[in-house]
């Protein structure tokens, strides 16, 4: 069976989505390249004809997913085929209330099975990662929780079905951020969980049984993390480590086999105002070859933050420079969520926020955000011409797959306190 991963690659000449999949089979051949964050595939978006109203993107949330369930307080969600059906399901990490699980049926009708399928237990979860952790050739599960400490492990079966197996994981803390991938380059996926406090790397036996090697792998140093992602910055063939912190974030260069120093001071601008981040992303947003940083800010426990998300350009070598004011439209929303992805098909990376509203009393009141890209990674916001209206919410995170099986790209939209969105690319009225 074929895993699966994210790749973010180096572009040499024309450019290809950053978003697009590759078996891991193929993944050696790429490392001189690339990085790699766990998801599910995404394709190619193809440019169609665009129906009456223009944008993009319809609403099927009330016909597609079990709205009545999804009111709770949605996290963080990752797209994954769980139970080797070929489509892809969901899973939330949903806070202070039992995790979900949704089936799809194959045309993007979502079921929550959660109950039948995935331990049910009230934890403070934020955040999740999906890998084959333990080597028998399907989707694990990792959720870290924050306020009561504790991380979730859960195997699969191989049909979907999944036992907790918490017991494996050496460490405990106030977590919220993870991320599977396989940082020592042995061919099994290890866990790397963003804390506040000393962030942690675990290494895996090939069994889903854990050794904590933090002290030998990451500085020591205390953070208030809220996000980590791994990308080839510097261009040397291993994935280098981001680092999004409540005021402060780190840029961590590997030097080998899953070893980092921390190369903040001279590789990443600091914010010219207090900086609380929430998530960061890689992509080559101006095509001339290395990853570029998006920080996604919000002002919520940092005092004077300004919610200001950032676009670092890597001006070669994993050197970064802050080109915010150029090229990215000022909002200050406070954006939960920010991302890399070609969503209108014309072969750059354009950038997508969730929001919350600064302003007190209007619930689920913040847009989700597009900025359409130039082509040289200069940005405009461009929400009306994508999404229909009415699509807004507490943003927490957005993701990007094709749940309906038609080729195109389709989103996932994540509201703390609900309701979470379905968003389906729009098919061309008279034949794609």
């Amino acid at each position: 069976m074929f895993r699966y991963v994210r790749v973010i690659c180096l572009r040499t000449n024309a450019p290809l989505p950053l978003t697009q999949l590759v078996p891991l089979t193929l993944i050696l051949l790429l490392l001189s390249a690339c990085g790699t964050r766990q998801l599910a595939p995404i394709p190619t978006p193809v440019k169609t004809a665009q129906s009456t109203d223009g944008t993009l993107f319809v609403d099927v949330t009330n016909t597609h997913l079990p709205t009545s369930d999804l009111q709770g307080f949605s996290m963080d969600v990752r797209p994954v085929d769980v139970d080797g059906d070929g489509d892809l399901d969901v899973v939330i990490a949903n806070e202070y209330r039992p995790n979900i699980l949704l089936l799809n049926d194959g045309v993007g009708h979502f079921t929550n099975v959660s109950a039948q399928r995935l331990p049910q237990a009230n934890h403070d979860s934020e955040d999740v990662g999906i890998g084959d952790l333990d080597g028998d050739g399907d989707p694990d599960i990792m959720i870290v929780s924050e306020d009561d400490q504790v991380n979730e492990l859960y195997l699969n079966n191989g049909e979907g079905f999944f036992t907790e197996a918490g017991e494996r994981l050496p460490v405990m803390g106030i977590s919220n951020a993870v991320l599977v991938a396989d940082i020592d380059i042995d061919g099994d996926q290890d866990i790397l969980i963003g804390n506040n406090g000393q962030n942690i790397i675990l290494i895996n036996n090939g069994n889903a049984f854990f050794t904590d090697e933090t002290a030998q792998r990451l500085p020591a140093v205390s953070d208030v993390t809220q996000d980590i992602e791994l990308g080839d910055v510097d261009g040397d063939g291993d994935l280098d480590l981001l680092v999004g912190n409540e005021d402060g974030n780190r840029l961590l260069l590997n030097h080998g086999d899953g070893f980092f120093v921390d190369a903040s001071e001279e590789r990443l601008p600091p914010s010219q105002a207090a900086e609380e981040t929430r998530e960061a992303d890689f992509g080559d947003v101006d095509g001339d070859g290395d990853l570029d940083i998006l920080f996604a800010n919000v002002r919520l426990f940092v005092a004077q933050a300004v919610p200001r998300n950032r676009l670092l350009i890597n001006r070669g070598g994993g050197f970064f420079r802050d080109e915010t004011r150029e090229r990215l439209p000022e909002h200050r929303d406070s954006s939960f969520d920010g991302d890399f992805v070609d969503i209108d098909g014309d072969r750059d990376l354009d950038i997508l926020t969730a929001n919350l509203d600064d302003i007190t009393g209007r619930r689920f009141h913040a847009p989700y955000r597009v900025y359409l890209n130039n082509g040289q990674g200069v940005f405009e916001e461009s929400t009306s011409a994508v999404f229909p209206s009415g699509v807004t919410g507490n943003g927490f995170d957005i993701e990007v797959a094709d749940f309906n099986g038609d080729s195109h790209i389709d989103l996932y939209l994540s509201s703390r306190g609900g309701p979470d969105r379905l968003l389906f690319w729009k098919p061309n009225h008279t034949g794609d």
